[in-house]
């Protein structure tokens, strides 16, 4: 029962949400095994358990972790930001480049073998 409860925890401390769906269900049948009076620390950790994965999906967990997550990229940030550097190349307005003209040479449409005229004619 300590074991199936320490996976729980375990597998929702990596987010595996399956295994720790398991692990539960596992630790749940093995206290309602036992008597009440018995095992009333373990039905305290899982009654815990339960409810940190049920909170995984809510406003608050997702609130939580946003605002650990700004915690820690302010600590990383160190206070301050540099200045962004000023480029020493001079700016002018560059002109877009023309689209290429495509050269199609000189070609001809035989247009009496595609049935538009006499085929007598010549070029």
């Amino acid at each position: 029962m300590q074991q199936a409860i320490g996976m729980a925890n375990m597998a929702m401390s990596r987010k595996n949400w399956s295994v720790a769906r398991y692990a539960l269900s596992r630790a749940r049948v093995l206290v309602e095994a036992l008597p009440a009076n018995v095992a009333v620390a373990e039905r305290e950790r899982l009654s815990a358990a339960r409810k940190r994965f049920a909170a995984r999906n809510t406003p608050a967990a997702k609130k939580a972790k946003q605002a650990k997550a700004k915690a820690t990229a302010t600590k990383r940030a160190g206070g301050k930001k540099p200045a962004p550097k000023k480029s020493t190349t001079k700016s002018t307005a560059k002109q877009p480049k023309p689209a290429p003209v495509r050269d199609l040479g000189d070609r001809f449409i035989n247009r009496a073998a595609l049935g538009y005229g006499p085929t007598n004619e010549t070029r």
